[in-house]
């Protein structure tokens, strides 16, 4: 593999993947290939433009060459309802090997090594977002809810993991796991449900103990502790009062003994400096239950030193062990959670493709677009 990460890499290492997708047409109206479909969709999140497809095909009319055939290797330029009828009739599930494909290329290239932090542990981020929504249109792979006023709204939602680390600007996507409908169960789909799936799959592919989970207070809880130390992951989660009540009795007991260790560090933001106190214990149960996971608990609140107004307070739970030394690194590790909004999920939230207006909602395969479009979005930072 090549020591450098371009896009000549990636595309090239895409390209078993894209040749092993299924046609679905028949007869002779194949103008354009799957290829050239995947690939124009990707090119699209990549260079940032919704319209970058229609300013080629004017300059291919003006110059006889364009960039999306230059830069991508398309073809033959598809329009987007063009794309959109290739694409959904395919299962997601068989772009996922380009995510896979994705990681072996940062790794080789050593652009993977930039992500580590907490003594080279990557950290994956994950959250569910919703990139579709319609209280008229509905699926087979919509969830549903409903309001006390008996509005429902259907909409498509997925759980995006991504590479993420506190010196890192930007976050790289890992394979989705979308929240559908799933065979033999009666219960509606969630996002636990979906990251329970996650980890079982995609557990085994990562070097035991390399990976630290970052989540919020939805995933805090001992079933998926548990799953996820069983499935060789560490985990750094958000931790609150009113969904740990056991744990947090014990933080206040243990206070009150001296038995939280505690630290105080002044920051300068360019403005005025703030006081960053941090709090930390070891060993205290999770929940109440018969035997409970033993987790470590850690806060930050940081106040303005001027007159004490507090700007953040968040506290966490971890399998990591919590010393003077390390609490800021972990805290720190921990509120890098946020960047899966910013990098991430506004990829499907205020990027859509033309695969994913409201007026797909009825195509349970339209997903298809949306892994394509988490592909190149995610991508395109890592080249500037």
């Amino acid at each position: 593999m090549p020591e450098r990460f371009t896009i000549d890499t990636l595309l090239h290492a895409f390209e078993p993947v894209i040749e092993q997708l299924p046609d679905h047409r028949t007869g002779r109206n194949t103008t354009y290939t799957i290829s050239d479909a995947v690939l124009s969709a990707f090119a699209v999140f990549f260079m940032q433009s919704p319209s970058f497809l229609a300013q080629q095909q004017v300059v291919q009319r003006q110059r006889g060459r364009n960039n999306a055939q230059t830069l991508f290797g398309v073809a033959q330029i598809p329009s987007d309802n063009q794309i959109r009828n290739l694409l959904d009739p395919l299962a997601p599930e068989r772009l996922f090997p380009v995510f896979d494909t994705g990681w072996q290329v940062l790794k080789a290239t050593g652009t993977l090594t930039t992500f580590q932090a907490l003594d080279q542990q990557y950290l994956i981020a994950l959250d569910g977002t919703q990139y579709l929504s319609s209280q008229k249109v509905q699926c087979d792979a919509c969830t549903h809810t409903t309001t006390a006023s008996g509005v429902t709204t259907y909409s498509h939602t997925v759980l995006l993991p991504m590479l993420v680390a506190p010196h890192q600007p930007h976050a790289v996507a890992l394979a989705p796991e979308f929240i559908t409908p799933q065979d033999g169960h009666d219960k509606q789909d969630c996002e636990h449900a979906a990251a329970k799936r996650w980890l079982t799959h995609y557990g085994p592919t990562f070097s035991p103990k390399t990976v630290t989970l970052l989540g919020d207070d939805l995933y805090s809880h001992q079933p998926f502790c548990e799953m996820a130390l069983a499935q060789q992951f560490n985990f750094i989660l958000v931790c609150k009062p009113d969904s740990h009540e056991t744990l947090y009795k014990w933080v206040h007991t243990l206070a009150g003994l001296g038995g939280v260790s505690g630290l105080t560090r002044r920051h300068w933001n360019g403005r005025f400096g703030e006081q960053w106190t941090y709090r930390y214990v070891n060993d205290v149960p999770l929940r109440a239950e018969a035997d409970p996971l033993q987790v470590h608990w850690c806060e930050l609140t940081i106040t303005d030193e001027r007159d004490g107004r507090v700007l953040y307070h968040n506290a966490f739970v971890t399998n990591h062990l919590i010393s003077d030394d390390t609490v800021a690194a972990l805290v720190a590790a921990g509120r890098t959670r946020w960047k899966i909004e910013n990098e991430g999920n506004n990829t499907l939230t205020h990027r859509p493709t033309p695969a994913q207006r409201a007026g797909d909602m009825g195509k349970p395969k339209a997903i298809t677009s949306s892994t394509t479009s988490v592909t190149g979005n995610s991508i395109w930072p890592l080249f500037s």
